[in-house]
């Protein structure tokens, strides 16, 4: 409910009916997580019972949305956090702004008549974001390496942490997780670089995308980071269990074989 309330709390309000559509949709999403968490059944939200996964990601996301509300506050009413996070999010935005890099594509996505202070702050909001979904990459490796997750939490029970995962639905578990992975892992990849091309190629037909609206900014960038982020993130955790499954097969063949006794 926090996460969705920050911008509409930080930046100047809009109308009423804005606040009242922010205030269902932030009670909406709490109460969808209330429930998801308060079940023993399989829901929605994947990795429940298997933390941090789920928090590093919420962490970030939240990071990512309010950071950039402070660099949007931060037009209009100058403070010297706002002054600082705006600048760190210049300095990484200038750094990657390479040709063919996301961020680079990101403000190509703009039309060619925007302001050119308005295209520095998209780039300044692309880069604070992009840091932090790289940040989050990093912290999950981390995790997943030294504090070998999720062994360290016992049983990793996949009806419950991957509830749209059918391990009965045909062939080997093993192949359909490190499948999965790989996809994932590739989309995550490519969709910094496709978003942009795909809002480009629409601008054509349909009004052009301008994020002149500080919310509307906030939100798209943040999406526009995290989701490749989370899919990167949710592909590294399916070839973990995958390769946990064809342990503990490799550690029960072994014990199989250890108990038949010489004729």
């Amino acid at each position: 409910m926090l996460l969705i309330a920050t911008p509409s709390l930080m930046l100047s309000q809009g109308n009423s009916d804005s606040t009242q559509v922010v205030a269902f949709f932030g009670l909406f999403a709490g109460a969808l997580t209330f429930a998801e968490y308060a079940s023993t059944y399989p829901g929605l939200i994947e990795f429940r019972y298997a933390p941090p996964f789920n928090r590093i990601r919420f962490l970030a996301l939240f990071l990512s949305v309010f950071l950039i509300t402070v660099i949007c506050q931060a037009q209009t009413d100058p403070t010297p956090f706002g002054a600082f996070v705006k600048a760190v999010g210049t300095l990484v935005g200038g750094a990657i702004d390479v040709p063919y890099s996301p961020v680079r594509l990101i403000t190509l996505m703009l039309p060619a008549k925007t302001p050119v202070e308005h295209v520095m702050l998209v780039r300044t909001a692309a880069g604070m974001a992009y840091l932090i979904s790289l940040v989050m990459l990093a912290v999950f490796v981390i995790v997943l390496k030294i504090f070998n997750w999720p062994n360290r939490l016992g049983a990793f029970n996949v009806w419950v942490n991957l509830p749209t995962f059918d391990p009965t639905a045909g062939g080997d578990v093993v192949a359909r997780l490190e499948r999965d992975a790989r996809f994932n892992i590739a989309l995550g990849f490519l969709l910094p670089f496709l978003i942009p091309a795909v809002v480009k190629l629409a601008m054509s037909s349909f009004q052009p995308i301008t994020l002149s609206s500080p919310q509307t900014l906030v939100w798209t960038v943040s999406a526009w980071a995290f989701l490749p982020a989370s899919l990167f993130m949710r592909g590294i955790a399916m070839g973990r269990i995958a390769q946990m499954i064809r342990e503990k097969r490799r550690q029960n063949r072994a014990a199989e074989r250890a108990s038949f006794q010489p004729a």
